[in-house]
This record gives C-alpha cells, sequence and structure tokens, in this order.
C-alpha cells in the first residue's frame, strides 16, 4: 500500500453529528417502523440534515473528516438507537469509507462516491446473492460490455438494504465475454427502470432496514462508473481490501452498539425492580450481578479490538496475510458476543422482556441477524485455521 496521510483532522466527531437530541428522535421511531415492516424515512432525512451521509468524506471535500474510527463509534451509537436504522446506513457508510479510503492512497476511481454524498446521494451495496459463497471473489450476475467501456448487469441480488432510497448502487457481476474473460466487474448503476424492487421484505428483525431482493435487467454503468475489472477469485486489490475492512468493522460496530444497549437497558430494569421476597432492588442479587457483568465483560473484551483494527486500517499496519483473519475473526466475535449479552440481558429483565412492546424484544430479534452477515461462522474459522496452520493438505 502506498504511503499517505491524513490531509486533517475530522471537522466533526460522532457525538456532534449524532447529537443527543438527534439519538432520541430515532429512537422514538424505530418501534414503530418494526412494527409496522417501514422503511425508516424519517431518520433518513435526519441523518442527512445532520451531515451524517457525508461524515466519512475528507474535510477538504466537503464532509466531516471522519476515518473508520471515527464512525466505527458513530455507528454504535446510531445501534443503540435503532438498529435497523444503523445497519442499513451502514452500506452507505462501506462505500463512502471505501472511497476515502482509495483517496488517500492516490487512487482517484472512487472519488465520484466522495464527491455524490456531499451532494446528498445515497449509496447502496447489490452484492450478495441467493447461493453465491464466493461473495467478492465470484458473481452470477452477467456483466454485459456495451462497448464504450461501460457494462449492462443483469441478474438478482439479495439483502439490499436502503432498497427504497438509494440513489446509486454499487454492484458486481462476471464478463464471460472479453477477450481476457473472465472478469470480475465492479460498478455503479442508477435508479431507473432497469432495477426492480421486491416487495419481499419481512423478516424476524432488521425490518425498517427494508434489504429487498433487487432484479438488475440490463442496468448500466457507464464507463467512468466502471470501478474495477478483476480476475476471478481472491486477490489482493485494494477495492476488495477497502471493501472487506469497512464492511467488517462497521458491521461488529452495529452489533456491539446493540449488545451496548441491551445491556443499559437491564442495568436499568434490574436497579429500579424490587424482589418480594427481600426487599430489595435485583441488583443485589448475586446471580443477576453475575450475569450483568458477564454481560459487561463481554462487551469490555470487543470494544479494544474493534477500535485497534479501525486504527489499524486508517494507518495501514503491516498485518499482511493476518488482516482477513483478524477482520472476520472481530466480525464473528461481535455478532456471537452481542447475541450472549443480548441474552442476559432478557434473563435478568423478567418475563416483560417477552412482549413486543418491550425494547429487549426486538433487540434480540435483530442482534440475530449477525449470523447471516458475511463472514459467517464457517468461513470465518477457515480462515483463521489457513492463517494458522497453512492451506490444507501443506501439513503432510
Amino acid at each position: 500500500m502506498a504511503p499517505h496521510t491524513h490531509a486533517s483532522q475530522p471537522a466533526a466527531t460522532p457525538e456532534s453529528v449524532l447529537s443527543a437530541d438527534l439519538l432520541a428522535a430515532i429512537h422514538a421511531r424505530a418501534e414503530q417502523n418494526d412494527r409496522d415492516n417501514a422503511f425508516f424515512d424519517a431518520d433518513l432525512n435526519d441523518l442527512r440534515a445532520a451531515g451524517y451521509l457525508r461524515a466519512g468524506v475528507p474535510a477538504e471535500l466537503g464532509g466531516g473528516g471522519f476515518l473508520l474510527t471515527d464512525l466505527s463509534r458513530a455507528q454504535r451509537l446510531l445501534a443503540g438507537a435503532a438498529p435497523a436504522t444503523a445497519l442499513a446506513i451502514n452500506m452507505h457508510q462501506v462505500w463512502v469509507s471505501v472511497a476515502r479510503y482509495l483517496h488517500e492512497r492516490g487512487d482517484a476511481s472512487l472519488d465520484f462516491v466522495l464527491h455524490g454524498a456531499v451532494a446528498g446521494e445515497v449509496f447502496a451495496f447489490g452484492v450478495s446473492e441467493a447461493g453465491n459463497d464466493l461473495v467478492l471473489f465470484d458473481s452470477d450476475t452477467v456483466a454485459e460490455p456495451d462497448g464504450h467501456g461501460g457494462y449492462r448487469f443483469t441478474g438478482t441480488k439479495i439483502f439490499t438494504s436502503l432498497s427504497p432510497a438509494w440513489t446509486q448502487l454499487g454492484t458486481m457481476g462476471r464478463d464471460s465475454t472479453s477477450p481476457d474473460a473472465p472478469k470480475i466487474v465492479f460498478g455503479f448503476v442508477p435508479r431507473d427502470e432497469h432495477v426492480v424492487h421486491r416487495d419481499d421484505w419481512d423478516t424476524l428483525g432488521m425490518r425498517a432496514s427494508q434489504s429487498r431482493t433487487t432484479e438488475l435487467h440490463g442496468a448500466h454503468a457507464p464507463a467512468e462508473r466502471v470501478v474495477r475489472r478483476l480476475d476471478v477469485g481472491p486477490g489482493a486489490d485494494p477495492l476488495i481490501f477497502g471493501i472487506f475492512s469497512a464492511f467488517e468493522i462497521l458491521l461488529a460496530s452495529v452489533y456491539t452498539g446493540i449488545a451496548e444497549r441491551a445491556l443499559e437497558l437491564a442495568i436499568a430494569t434490574v436497579t429500579t425492580r424490587r424482589s418480594k421476597k427481600t426487599g430489595r432492588p435485583y441488583a443485589d442479587d448475586p446471580d443477576i450481578r453475575w450475569q450483568i457483568a458477564d454481560a459487561g465483560l463481554l462487551i469490555d473484551a470487543i470494544l479494544p479490538q474493534l477500535a485497534s483494527l479501525a486504527h489499524d486500517v486508517d494507518a495501514d499496519a503491516a498485518h499482511g496475510a493476518r488482516w482477513f483473519a483478524l477482520l472476520s475473526g472481530v466480525k464473528h466475535r461481535a455478532t456471537e458476543q452481542a447475541r450472549r449479552v443480548v441474552d442476559h440481558a432478557i434473563r435478568v429483565s423478567g418475563g416483560s422482556s417477552y412482549f413486543s412492546s418491550n425494547e429487549l424484544s426486538r433487540l434480540y430479534r435483530d442482534v440475530l441477524a449477525g449470523v447471516f452477515h458475511p463472514s459467517d461462522a464457517e468461513s470465518v474459522h477457515a480462515t483463521v485455521a489457513a492463517s494458522l496452520l497453512g492451506p490444507v493438505g501443506t501439513a503432510e
């Protein structure tokens, strides 16, 4: 990676952009959005007005100057207010983070994302496909050259967060016809008649994210929006590292934010409820204290990992071949530990948390979505095993 310097310090902080009043307003809408299976239009408008969609753009380009470290903290705050809103906004923030990462290293291929974020555009991910466990390294979507350096994409993408609102979709497909084929092509397509969103998002949790199935019917990326043509399979291109690092760290941040909010709710419950048997607060019960402490320990274990890895991405730390094990590992630990924290919170909060009107009930459903995001538990363990033991068969 080329040496770089950050041109300026952040023009704002996560707490100043996501003010207490803004987070309170977003939190107040989360229950109804979940109940109605409705997109978070009002949240998006408020976040845009607060400058959050441009927070990750360098300050000299009109943004907030947030590095990945800052966005990680911000996404934890937003997830504590409304997990589904945070998860969907993650997709926009990942693209902005990738664009900033490349820009700071002298690669202007995604500078249009930075300028677009400042202008109010909303970027989304159209990458995941049913049954495609190669994710970034191959695609069932057809990428057809238009003869002028652009491509038309035809295929079906799943889990497209921000479906009701995005203006530009970063997507990928396989070019099997060019002389140097096969190639995996990454490009950005606009929201137009060549893109169809199925109204099929009726899920257990993360309902307001409206991560619908997206059909691409010759969706066109002009030459200036085709950002990569890569060989099929794993590779070392900075775009891939930028996507993977931002995606895993910001996902881990969202689920850690859910865990922090669940613990906050659990503490509030056990310190105000009293035992009829003893007359004392439940917070004095040794079993409850153990569960609260265990939840706290789980969160304390993930916070320094998140901060350290986000800083290392920003600073181009020399982790070499260990990077993908470290990044997939932090996402796996964060999502699994968040599930355990929410479970502790449910257990100590009593039967009232089983009612759908209780916030913990929603967090319990939302946190489950963490098991479905890349990298899943199987791929994480395979990646870490390869990092520690080498590929299968090398020990013979």
